[in-house]
């Protein structure tokens, strides 16, 4: 009798233990990511893969749901939602993140990287590991993925630039956060901040004198409409980071957070190249079909350029971390 009662036992408990992995398997979770981009936007159809991707990884067991045109709200918004551990993700930036953790806002300064593989060097760094965990364990973020790369911000003006000088006195639209304010009035502008919905208006009516963004970012707004030149200064390269809840992340499968981080890193990385190679010379040559003037890299001052630069990192009281970064990274100063 108490052999077989030992036998009943343990089959209930294994029949127990297999209905609760099946019950856990079967489990569903939904993420819902906010961009304030278009649906147009090459990085739209970026992440509406990286959500395919992780639905078929997970036999649709985790889902992304993308909302574009920030139809879930402001992103200042969305970031207190994910602090508090809602499901919700967002595109964002370090200057951004800066305002939690500071020296993280450093990857938005002038020249601070200036490729691709030098972003993904910048995932194995102490500096920018530590960044991250503090993040994670102290304001609720969870960083999946900063490889989505939205190529270089450049000037776009009603005069030619080829050295910092030329942007004296002129009122160039960037967005409010210091690190973007302090790195363009470094390289010579006044900055302005303005609503990204407001540039097209302000350029008509003279309120700004330029903006700053990449050629695919001018292109699609219509810029050459109300601006004379494009001129390839290359001031950031602009790193973008995929966030959700650290709260969120955590109460998943070990597998599923495995395979949200993969999948995001490489639909990021697929698109960034895409970008750089492919998508901003493309929209390069729209400018300039619609008869904008080019000023080339090789036409300006760049070393003039990275020198002003400097003074933006001086100004935020970072210039020792992007110092002590550069030596992670084997960087020259």
């Amino acid at each position: 009798m108490k052999r077989k009662l030992a036998i009943l036992v343990a089959l209930v408990l294994v029949l127990g233990l297999s209905f609760v992995s099946a019950q856990s398997a079967a489990k569903k979770y939904v993420l819902k990511f906010n961009h304030v981009l278009t649906t147009q936007d090459p990085y739209h159809a970026a992440f509406l893969k990286w959500a395919e991707a992780v639905s078929t990884r997970t036999n649709g067991n985790l889902k992304i749901e993308v909302f574009p045109s920030a139809q879930l709200g402001v992103e200042e918004d969305i970031l207190e939602q994910i602090r508090q551990g809602s499901n919700v993700g967002q595109n964002t930036d370090a200057a951004r993140l800066g305002q939690y953790v500071p020296g993280i806002a450093v990857m938005n300064g002038p020249y601070f990287v200036e490729s691709l593989e030098e972003v993904q060097k910048l995932n194995t760094l102490p500096s920018v590991l530590g960044w991250k965990a503090e993040l994670e364990k102290s304001q609720g973020f969870k960083i999946l993925s900063f490889m989505w790369v939205q190529g270089f911000r450049q000037m776009i003006t009603n005069k030619p630039i080829r050295k910092p000088s030329d942007l004296a006195g002129l009122r160039i639209r960037t967005p409010p956060a210091p690190i973007w304010q302090e790195s363009i009035r470094a390289i010579g502008a006044t900055p302005v901040a303005m609503a990204y919905g407001d540039m097209y208006s302000g350029l008509q009516t003279k309120a700004i004198d330029g903006v700053e963004l990449s050629f695919t970012a001018t292109a699609s707004g219509k810029f050459q409409e109300v601006t004379k030149y494009a001129c390839e200064t290359k001031h950031i390269l602009l790193i973008n980071f995929e966030v959700i809840s650290s709260k969120w992340f955590n109460a998943l499968p070990l597998e599923y957070q495995k395979i949200l981080e993969e999948e995001c890193n490489k639909a990021g990385l697929e698109v960034s190249r895409s970008y750089l190679d492919v998508i901003d010379p493309k929209n390069l040559a729209v400018l300039k079909a619609a008869g904008m003037m080019y000023i080339p890299e090789s036409e300006i001052d760049m070393a003039a350029f990275r020198a002003a630069g400097e003074k933006a990192y001086q100004k935020l009281g970072i210039l020792g971390v992007r110092d002590q970064v550069y030596k992670e990274l084997g960087k020259a100063k």
